[in-house]
Formats: structure tokens, C-alpha cells, sequence
């Protein structure tokens, strides 16, 4: 990269991170996230490009020092810079619940930033990006496997952790709170018989049938696997429960 070439995207990167903070302050109230942050993407034109170029590049630096901690930060502009851009919801996501989530010391610390994961690709990945496939996809992989199996040692207690949030909505009839929508969760407990919407696979399944929707050719195959694979692990989940 040229020297003005850097210096610009070095520019380009700092006024970026001053209009993130503006950002997150929006993000505070979600409803009018979408609106104000879009007001601030919109005005930096060009200049977005060039920021978000910078920033990527220092992302990649950063993972390969497995400095991931840093790396949560700059991911969080990225997803100010590309919001309409599902791979940076998708690479953000995936380094707090599999690098970030890791590295804590306890296994009961390792929850909170799966569970910030999945809110990130579901309350704000999903609303910039409506239905996205590769959003659905992430979010599907994380109930399947990451939660609903044996990926990781403290895959029980997130379990566990999860069957609480979702029978309290259950209760409550709340399943908006969890982006979920009553009408698809109906048929998909006519077409698969799922009961237990308290179980990860459940939400597994849910999110790989959402993104199925609008999955192009390469898109379609990953989420049908997801979807037969969750299927599987949820009836094995079921019978084990009947014994």
C-alpha cells in the first residue's frame, strides 16, 4: 500500500471509530439501531470502503498473533462499516464463542460470550440482513454443535444455560424475544414433530429451515445438512429422555 494510500485508510479507520461510538449508543435501543446507524454508514460514502479495508487487514493480523481479545473490538466496527455484509456478522460471532469463549479460565465463563455470539447474529446480524442464509447458517451450527453437542467441555452447562432462557420464553409466550417466529415454529412441529423448543436442536433446526429459504446452490446443501443432522441428534435427545 502506497504511503497515501495508508494514511488515508489510516484516517478513513479513525473517523470510522468515532462514528462507532455514535453507533453503539444507537445499538443501545435496537428498534433504532437500524436507523441511526444506517444515517452515519450512509455519510461516510467512499470513505466507508477505505475504513473498512484498513480494518479488515488489522483484523487478520490480530488473528493470525491469536490476539482475540483486541480482535473483539475491531470486529465490532467492522459490523459498523459492512452491516450489510453477512460475513463480518459471521466472523465476529464465530470469534466470540469459539477464540474468545476458549481462553476463559472457568467453563461457567465461557457462556456469556457464546450467548453474546448468538445475540449478535440474531438481534442485529438478522435485522440488517433479513433471513440471511449465511447468517441462518452460523446461528444453525452454533445450537447443533457448539451447544447441542460435544464441540466443546462446557457444552452442558450451555445447554443448560439455554433450556433456561428458552423455557422462561416458552412460559411467558414470548418467543419474539428470541427472534422467533411463532408461525414458522408451527410448521416445523407439523413437518419434523418437534415438541421441545427448549432443546438446542430445536433451535438448530429452526434457524437452518429459516435460512433454507432464501439459500442459493451453494448456500442450500450446508443448511440441509445442518437440518438432518439436528433432526437426528434431537430424536436421540427425545428417546434418551424416554428412557
Amino acid at each position: 500500500m502506497k504511503p497515501g494510500i495508508k494514511s488515508f485508510a489510516a484516517a478513513a479507520a479513525l473517523f470510522a471509530a468515532g462514528a462507532a461510538g455514535q453507533f453503539a449508543l444507537a445499538r443501545a435501543n435496537p428498534s433504532g439501531a437500524p436507523r441511526v446507524g444506517g444515517g452515519i454508514v450512509a455519510a461516510m460514502g467512499g470513505l466507508r470502503s477505505v475504513a473498512a479495508e484498513a480494518v479488515w487487514f488489522r483484523a487478520e493480523r490480530l488473528q493470525e498473533q491469536g490476539r482475540f481479545a483486541e480482535l473483539v473490538q475491531l470486529a465490532a466496527l467492522l459490523t459498523f462499516l459492512e452491516p450489510h455484509v453477512a460475513e463480518v456478522w459471521t466472523y465476529s460471532a464465530w470469534n466470540l464463542a469459539y477464540n474468545v469463549s476458549v481462553r476463559m479460565p472457568r467453563e461457567e465463563d465461557r457462556w456469556p460470550w457464546v450467548l453474546r455470539a448468538i445475540r449478535l447474529l440474531r438481534d442485529d446480524g438478522l435485522k440488517w440482513n433479513p433471513g440471511d442464509p449465511d447468517i441462518c447458517r452460523e446461528l444453525a451450527f452454533m445450537f447443533e454443535l457448539k451447544i447441542g453437542a460435544k464441540m466443546d467441555s462446557a457444552a452442558p452447562l450451555y445447554r443448560e444455560e439455554w433450556r433456561k432462557i428458552a423455557s422462561d420464553v416458552r412460559d411467558r409466550g414470548a418467543w419474539s424475544e428470541l427472534s422467533m417466529d411463532p408461525a414458522l415454529m408451527s410448521a416445523i412441529e407439523k413437518e419434523y414433530g418437534i415438541t421441545d423448543w427448549t432443546d438446542a436442536q430445536a433451535s438448530a433446526i429452526y434457524w437452518a429451515k429459516l435460512g433454507l429459504a432464501k439459500a442459493d446452490r451453494r448456500q442450500a446443501p450446508f443448511l440441509a445438512q445442518i437440518l438432518r443432522q439436528s433432526l437426528a441428534l434431537y430424536e436421540k435427545n427425545r428417546n434418551t429422555a424416554k428412557q
